[in-house]
């Protein structure tokens, strides 16, 4: 597991926005009160507003505006939260309740954009460029925090080491001046291309940055990034020039072939050695995803050597290229090419000194994704989400497993190719099959993100494990929200129409329905059992219930009619496949479903008759391990256990009254245990 980010962007022509505008939208905001949708509407307009390099250079180094700002994002946060209490404490029916959530999330998005996002942009990018930057250093160090900031997120996914190289052009800086002369000289000879190495091909300038550690945490790799990149005087040299561009690749790695080192940390450059001239041309440099498995048979065909600290598979990426444009005298068909010749599933970030305001991406096989951002001025490639949440919503998706052409796999996976000069628009994008046909792009393809930085933050944790438990009362208890009424001194379970619609209750109350399958994969078939488990107590034998792993009710339990069947499908996601696809077997066949789940929009909420949100329905968990998912499943199943013995007029109003009092009581008992940690640890 990696993680690959690269950016290209071109000059911004948007004017600055003004300290007035901004404020004069925020007091707006303020103003709206308890008006969630206007209040929503106008801190949207200051988000975009602040986005891009013309709202750093309206925010970098004016301590008084971000005073002004964070003072009335505060002011709003602060009806948030009563709004929230109010909700708590009020009866309101589900559909209400879920208007009233989803109003909230995106508030609470955009509150967490401007005072995370945007405000902490532009004092990181201020840091980096320092007082009295240009801007076209202020747009260069924006690029770079921008990397940054997404290796801090991709690092999840693999940190033993972690690489930036940037081109820069149009730097103005003349190799015959002395100093630069010297300065490049001295980084020029480490044939390795370890920390801080730099070369000068054709007028382009080769920056890179590495560390590399084989025990760490999280943030430690993009701290000794961000120091290097700081501390690099030839850099903001090259910054400073009014006409000064860069493009950018980065890589977070998890060693999969070669040892944990600096001459392994991606990128890597296509050098075989410093004094060969003849394969200079074109510089070259690449990150992978994935393992190029017959890498060691590559070199061999091709007699490629390279000094011997250097292990990776990934290094013989950029030397094909460079081989084959010396060939064929055209780099992205040189690159497309050399991706083709590599087996096994990758994703691959390249790019080259002959046009370096060009980015290069290949995908192929089912492991590894990549996902193109489009943002004002920006594209912005990743190989998670979350890695191009923070600048834009709208990305669309490498397909690396469909063939254009049925009939040949040659064809199987895509390239896609990125022009700076139309950066953030679909114009600048080229996309082909592995075998050069041109694959239009539609507008349907772009899709928005169901996550922010928000729901990705890990805070001051050193790991999201210990974040998401810290975090599981809050998520257990916005499962429950709204959902437990008392009548007449009993506690009851009120779900709704779109979670329990009435062709089921009818069905249920009726006797059609007669079977409950309760499935899921992995931990939330494990809390689907404690559902089966609580609606066959409530039932005393009124229903034949089961537990039951999606795949054994696909593989072994499925009948031609299902019509008396209720499934609930539990997901975390709502996009495992086997669960999804169970469902679209048991709906064929006449089964009702319901869906407990934590993604609005997922796959699996449109497949299902009702969903019953965990938390607030957009609790994403990061770990491997499930820890505040899990319980607000449990939690969530016995809500549902409640209120389908209800619909079904079995089991006993006292009983179903002791487990929702015990439920409510479940959020305070945990914040008690994990107060004990230290007494625990």
């Amino acid at each position: 597991m990696c993680g690959i980010i690269a950016l290209v962007s071109r000059p911004s022509l948007r004017v600055p926005p003004t300290q007035a505008e901004i404020i004069g939208y925020l007091d707006a905001a303020v103003r709206s009160g308890s008006d969630i949708g206007r209040v929503t509407e106008n801190l949207v307009i200051v988000n975009e507003l602040l986005k891009g390099v013309p709202g750093v250079l309206t925010l970098v180094d004016n301590h008084e505006l971000t005073a002004s700002i964070t003072s009335r994002l505060d002011q709003v946060a602060g009806v948030v939260a009563q709004l929230e209490t109010t909700l708590e404490k009020s009866e309101v029916d589900a559909e209400e309740l879920e208007a009233s959530t989803a109003a909230m999330i995106a508030l609470r998005d955009v509150l967490w954009a401007i005072g995370q996002d945007r405000l902490r942009t532009a004092l990181l990018v201020g840091e980096l460029a320092g007082r009295q930057a240009g801007i076209a250093a202020v747009g260069g160090y924006l690029t770079i925090q921008q990397a940054l900031s997404a290796l801090d997120r991709l690092e999840v996914r693999g940190r033993d080491s972690a690489g930036v190289h940037v081109f820069v052009w149009g730097h103005g800086l003349s190799h015959s001046d002395p100093a630069v002369q010297s300065a490049i000289l001295s980084r020029a000879k480490d044939p390795l291309f370890q920390n801080h190495s730099l070369r000068l091909v054709d007028g382009v300038l080769s920056f890179v940055y590495k560390a590399a550690a084989e025990i760490g945490e999280l943030g430690d790799n993009t701290r000794a990034l961000r120091s290097a990149i700081q501390s690099d005087q030839l850099l903001r040299l090259a910054l400073t020039h009014p006409d000064a561009r860069l493009s950018l690749v980065g890589h977070t790695r998890w060693a999969s072939v070669g040892i944990i080192s600096e001459p392994n940390a991606h990128p890597v450059n296509s050098e075989r050695d410093l004094n060969d001239d003849v394969t200079s041309h074109p510089y070259v440099v690449a990150a992978l995803n994935g393992d190029v498995d017959n890498h060691g048979d590559l070199r061999i065909a091709h007699g490629l050597s390279f000094p011997g600290q250097i292990t990776t598979d990934a290094k013989v990426i950029p030397a094909m290229i460079n081989m084959h444009a010396r060939t064929c005298g055209d780099t992205v068909e040189a690159f497309r090419r050399s991706v083709s010749s590599f087996e096994g599933s990758v994703a691959i970030a390249a790019a080259a000194s002959d046009n370096p305001n060009r980015l290069m991406f290949a995908l192929r096989g089912s492991g590894q994704g990549l996902y193109v951002g489009l943002a004002e001025d920006l594209f912005i490639v990743a190989s998670e989400p979350y890695g191009v949440v923070e600048e834009t919503a709208m990305y669309f998706r490498l397909d690396g497993e469909n063939a254009s052409n049925a009939h040949l796999t040659d064809s199987q996976g895509q390239i896609v190719v990125l022009d700076g000069d139309s950066a953030g628009e679909i114009s600048g994008v080229t996309r082909l099959a592995y075998d050069g046909t041109e694959l239009a792009i539609e507008n349907t393809e772009l899709v928005a993100a169901e996550v922010t930085t928000r729901d990705i933050n890990r805070g001051d944790a050193p790991h999201f494990l210990l974040k998401e438990i810290g975090e599981a009362p809050e998520s257990f208890r916005k499962t429950l929200r709204g959902k437990i009424v008392e009548r007449d001194g009993i506690l009851a379970a009120t779900l709704g129409l779109t979670t329990l619609p009435s062709s089921i209750i009818e069905q249920l109350s009726t006797g059609v329905i007669r079977k409950v399958r309760v499935i899921g994969q992995g931990t939330a078939a494990i809390a689907g059992r404690s559902c089966a488990m609580v609606l066959d107590e409530l039932c005393v034998g009124g229903l034949d219930i089961a537990a039951i792993t999606a795949t054994e009710l696909s593989g072994f339990h499925l009948q031609l009619d299902m019509s008396d069947t209720l499934i609930i499908a539990v997901s975390q996601s709502g996009t495992t496949t086997d669960t999804n696809r169970t469902v679209d077997l048991v709906r064929s066949r006449g089964a009702s479903v319901i869906a407990i789940v934590n993604r609005r929009g997922s796959d699996l909420c449109d497949k299902s008759d009702g969903v019953l949100f965990t938390s607030d329905g957009r609790d994403v968990e990061m770990s491997v391990a499930s820890t505040k998912a899990f319980y607000a499943q449990v939690a969530a199943g016995v809500l549902l256990a409640c209120a389908i013995s209800v619909a079904a007029g079995l089991g006993t109003n006292s009983r179903r009254h002791d487990l929702l009092r015990t439920l409510r009581e479940l959020p305070d008992a945990m914040r008690t245990v994990i107060a004990s940690r230290s007494v625990i640890a």
